[in-house]
């Protein structure tokens, strides 16, 4: 594809469990959203299917919209689909002789110290796979035993035979020396043509060995995948006319071409949510906040993320389905909650929602595509919430006769309840899961979530982000007029994001500062090459250079933000300071006389993308029209019953309305409820902001809070 064109259209693509999103952003900032169904068996037919819709709308054909745009962003969810139901490729693993079985030992710690119960993960490679080759390095990289070339090539022949797709190698103290893991991958090229391999070694030169394993082998797991999609996306595209730029999401918050996203598959294990933090950022600063959390929930999910002193949180120790990824990704804390959690009663009479979701297919019952289990959803449409007839702007009217009967059958007659009293429990089960969700990324990090004001995405999220809040003690959220496409919106403003990393064990006293500037300055050599190649300016390039730390004695390490003179002229005892600093915000002491030492050196080349304008609270109904629509009742958690509430089009709802709680605001692809203790403002960029009432005095300067325009 060519470099992306000015003057075009962009288009951001998320696709999500239920539904896959689409935000077109013209020259001038103005925008048209669109939502279609998820296909989970093939999900670039959605993107298609969305394409030629889009193009209905604007009266044009899809080679014609096409042709117009210069820029297309997705996010996919492909990888991690094929990760949590195990349909990734056949994998091999090369590993040194003697640690064959490092998957299955991993770090050697406990997972849950104090489960007994808890059944190890079956790792994603069987052991019959897991092939060790003779040869070591020691931990300085120097060579103990040589590589047996003669045992590789049988391994290639085993993996031969099993219809390998794609192969790992990683070898002990290959972060230090790449030379066995490099004539392994020539070996295996010559034997295996065509097969996709990962090297340690390149993907994440650093120590820990599980760490660095089983990141190469979710690299090679899911690289035929994420390699065959795109491969298929392009050419689908290609034909259809799109002569512009396809760039991919990346799990670190960035953007990256297709080719280098496929090199390092597992930075796509998170690529739909990944842009939501940078969009959140957008929403809360013209406010004066440098850092929000974001929630998303969707149909499938509820994503949480923190973005705190203008950037997003990021970590290098993450999990996914159990299994470790070292590489940079945004902090975001996934569980299974969304609308379309599937509510029950289990076996000792107790509520459970979710994880298990009904998806975009057969969706929740009231969706009448052939669900019958009672949802989220369903219990927001009883409880009032949700109109039946306004879901989706009306493209899907909803029955709430089925999330009545639903609910009926699975949750009120085994407990016991009324319906209303049963969709009450399940929305408050949800809330307090979702709750929990965020206290776990902000709390283990020393943050307290009654700092952070939420901004709200997903088409679900409105609904519920107030009574989340409320379980907080949280006083102000956030949410964009066109939430339901956030993340969308969001891949349009991240820019191109690649990480390097380097191990340097040893003392923060002792190690050679011209050794670190070196370090740095061949990573960023080699990040402004990788950039370069996708095209980006070297006046658009920028670092971020890090150092992983402890104390002497320490199990884990903390990542230290140096800035950028600090990784051009290197100062130990700035260096020192700033460890301490973050230790102390982290687990609020510090030890200045323990000897500090630095495990790994980071640095995060970025590239500046051009940002065309693009205003999510555009404004397009007319608000002279009186914005409220009707009245209906719907459930007050504060009141414990259904109370009369104002219903209102939010679309009519000019910067600077006011609306105090209880209330609905219905925007078509969601609904905003307002709880009874707040009240909400539209801000100036057409968000809608709601605010606890008792905190206004306190919120008033920043929120605006002028006592004209108020909706009585």
């Amino acid at each position: 594809m060519s470099a992306a064109r000015s003057g075009e259209l962009r288009i951001g693509i998320d696709v999500g469990g239920t539904f896959t999103d689409f935000l077109v952003v013209h020259p001038d900032g103005s925008h048209l959203a669109h939502k279609t169904s998820s296909v989970p068996s093939d999900p670039s037919r959605a993107i298609v299917q969305g394409l030629r819709e889009i193009a209905d709308l604007r009266g044009q054909s899809v080679e014609e919209l096409l042709g117009s745009v210069g820029t297309i962003v997705h996010g996919t969810t492909v990888t991690t689909n094929a990760l949590l139901t195990r349909r990734g490729a056949a994998t091999g693993l090369l590993t040194t002789e003697g640690f064959r079985d490092v998957l299955p030992m991993r770090d050697g710690t406990r997972e849950e110290a104090y489960n007994n119960r808890l059944e190890a993960p079956v790792p994603l490679v069987p052991r019959h796979l897991r092939l060790p080759v003779p040869g070591r390095l020691d931990h300085t990289g120097a060579e103990v035993t040589g590589l047996d070339p003669e045992a590789v090539r049988r391994a290639a022949k085993t993996f031969r035979d099993a219809g390998v797709e794609a192969v790992a190698v990683s070898f002990l103290h290959s972060h230090a020396s790449p030379e066995h893991e490099d004539a392994a991958a020539e070996i295996l090229a010559e034997e295996l043509p065509g097969i996709y391999v990962t090297r340690s070694s390149a993907l994440l030169a650093q120590v820990r060995y599980y760490d660095r394993t089983s990141t190469a082998v979710l690299n090679s797991y899911a690289g035929p995948i994420i390699s065959r999609y795109l491969a298929g996306l392009t050419e689908t595209l290609e034909e259809a006319g799109f002569g512009g730029l396809l760039l991919l999401m990346q799990s670190n918050g960035g953007v990256a071409t297709p080719a280098e996203l496929a090199r390092r598959a597992a930075l796509s294990l998170l690529s739909g949510p990944a842009s939501g933090p940078t969009a959140g950022l957008f929403e809360v600063a013209p406010h004066g906040w440098d850092r929000c959390l974001t929630v998303d929930m969707g149909g499938t999910s509820f994503d949480a993320a923190v973005v705190n002193d203008g950037r997003p949180l990021v970590m290098t120790d993450g999990t996914i389905d159990r299994w470790r990824i070292a590489l940079p990704m945004v902090d975001i804390h996934t569980i299974g909650a969304g609308g379309g959690s599937i509510a029950r009663v289990d076996d000792g009479g107790m509520l459970r929602v979710g994880p298990e979701s009904a998806g975009a297919v057969p969706g929740p019952a009231c969706y009448g595509r052939g669900g019958t289990r009672a949802t989220v959803t369903d219990a927001d449409v009883a409880l009032g919430y949700i109109d039946p007839s306004s879901f989706m702007a009306g493209g899907i009217p909803l029955d709430a006769a089925a999330s009545r009967a639903a609910l009926e059958r699975d949750v009120a007659k085994p407990l016991g309840l009324d319906v209303v009293s049963a969709a009450a429990g399940v929305y408050d089960l949800v809330n307090v899961t979702m709750a929990a969700g965020v206290q776990a990324i902000t709390v283990r990090r020393g943050l307290d979530p009654r700092d952070f004001p939420i901004v709200v995405a997903g088409g679900a999220g409105p609904v519920h982000a107030a009574a989340i809040a409320s379980e907080l003690e949280i006083p102000v959220l956030v949410t964009p007029r066109q939430s339901s496409i956030f993340c969308a919106a969001g891949m349009l403003a991240c820019d191109f994001k690649h990480d390097y990393v380097r191990s340097i064990s040893g003392s923060l006293a002792e190690f050679s500062l011209d050794r670190l500037r070196d370090i740095w300055a061949s990573m960023a050599a080699e990040g402004r090459e990788t950039l370069r190649g996708e095209g980006i300016p070297e006046s658009a390039v920028t670092f971020e250079p890090s150092l992983d730390m402890r104390y002497a004695g320490q199990w884990f390490e903390i990542n230290v933000p140096v800035g950028i003179d600090g990784m051009d002229a290197p100062d130990r005892t700035k260096l020192a300071e700033l460890f301490h600093a973050q230790h102390d915000i982290l687990f609020g002491y510090r030890a200045e006389d323990e000897p500090v030492e630095v495990l790994n050196v980071r640095l995060t080349a970025i590239g500046a993308t051009p940002r065309p304008p693009l205003d999510l609270g555009a404004l397009d109904a007319d608000l002279t029209e009186d914005p409220q629509i009707g009245e209906r009742e719907i459930w007050s958690p504060a009141q414990r019953a259904m109370v009369p509430a104002r219903i209102m089009d939010g679309h009519r709802m000019a910067p600077g309305a006011r609306l105090p709680g209880p209330a609905v605001v219905e925007l078509g692809t969601t609904s905003l409820v307002v709880l009874d203790e707040y009240d909400l403002v539209v801000d100036p960029r057409g968000s809608f902001v709601l605010y606890l009432r008792e905190r206004a005095h306190e919120l008033a300067d920043r929120l605006s809070l002028a006592e004209d325009l108020v909706l009585r």
